[in-house]
């Protein structure tokens, strides 16, 4: 199970949506929703030419007297989508479709609103437009005014400081605690309030998709070589972290010193490929297919771009590599 479907399972639960707009929609108007009439409306919408799309998950909540309508993106990919303002313009038209032809309109016969929600966990921090108006060149006088409007809410988890998160008893606070985490201590502390938070039998199901996401996505990335398929409980995997904690914070201390090599080596390759081809166009996108590499090939890249004469000769260079890998 990847992080987009694990990430999907939570935010198919209530609980999950409500706490991550009552903690991080920081706007005054939240406070008017009621959160005990979300309901989740289907994310499988299909467009004029029969496709459909499932990139999403939509739920709505009564806010006054009608609904609003929560659109939440999931963006786990290992670059910034710099056209994601177009992706969510076009998702909520086909969401708007999707409400005119199933009888969703207002009494009076207008569109419900949409708060478009981008939840971004990748590793480099956002930098993409949140405003679609701002992927469009500049209009001669008259015609701006036809130029598209549509705002995103991004939230980078990146971002959030432990400070911030720690204080919150909040359930998304918890997931972005853990996926920012840098020791075994670290989970062990959050965990231990999930354990305490998701106690009672009405949050089975929510407790059990915690529990598939940390065996099936989380622990294994952080611990590759751990065994973690007879865990089925939150409890479990507390009590297993407790027993192992020396050996995995040995093991969690060693990755965190490989990526730190790594990271310097991109970081060194960057500065000498920017000062051997400039600012050139194909640098960009190449920094995250850097990120792919083992340290060892990015240390013989710093000899090897002094041989180099065309930026061509980098890329290709960087593709054999990747199709080795």
């Amino acid at each position: 199970m990847d992080h987009d479907h694990s990430y999907k399972l939570l935010f198919s639960h209530p609980e999950m949506v409500a706490d991550l707009l009552r903690g991080f929609v920081l706007e005054d108007w939240v406070k008017d929703l009621d959160f005990a009439t979300l309901e989740r409306v289907s994310g499988g919408y299909v467009a004029d030419d029969l496709r459909e799309r499932e990139d999403d998950i939509v739920w709505r909540v009564r806010f006054g007297g009608g609904w609003l309508y929560v659109y939440l993106l999931i963006e786990f990919q290992s670059s910034v989508d710099h056209f994601m303002a177009v992706r969510v313009l076009a998702y909520l038209g086909l969401l708007y479709q999707d409400i005119i032809r199933t009888g969703g309109l207002t009494p009076d016969r207008l569109l419900p609103p949409v708060l478009p929600l981008v939840l971004y966990n990748g590793k480099p921090r956002w930098t993409a437009p949140e405003e679609v108006a701002d992927l469009v060149a500049a209009s001669p006088a008259g015609l701006d005014r036809y130029r598209p409007r549509l705002r995103y809410l991004l939230l980078d988890e990146g971002r959030y400081a432990d400070g911030e998160l720690a204080p919150l008893c909040n359930l998304a606070a918890a997931l972005f605690r853990m996926e920012n985490s840098r020791t075994p201590q670290d989970v062990e502390q959050v965990l231990s309030a999930l354990v305490e938070w998701l106690k009672s039998p009405g949050q089975d199901s929510l407790r059990r998709a915690f529990t598939v996401w940390l065996k099936r996505v989380f622990l294994p990335g952080r611990l590759p070589s751990v065994d973690f398929d007879n865990l089925n409980e939150l409890q479990e995997v507390k009590s297993m972290l407790a027993e192992r904690v020396i050996e995995w914070t040995e093991e969690w201390e060693h990755k965190g010193l490989q990526k730190g090599r790594q990271e310097e080596c991109i970081s060194l390759v960057m500065r000498l490929l920017r000062r051997k081809f400039g600012t050139h166009p194909e640098l960009g996108p190449s920094l995250a297919q850097l990120q792919k590499l083992p340290v060892e090939k990015l240390e013989g890249l710093t000899e090897a771009i002094f041989d180099w004469v065309e930026i061509s000769d980098f890329t290709e260079w960087l593709r054999q590599q990747l199709a080795n890998l």
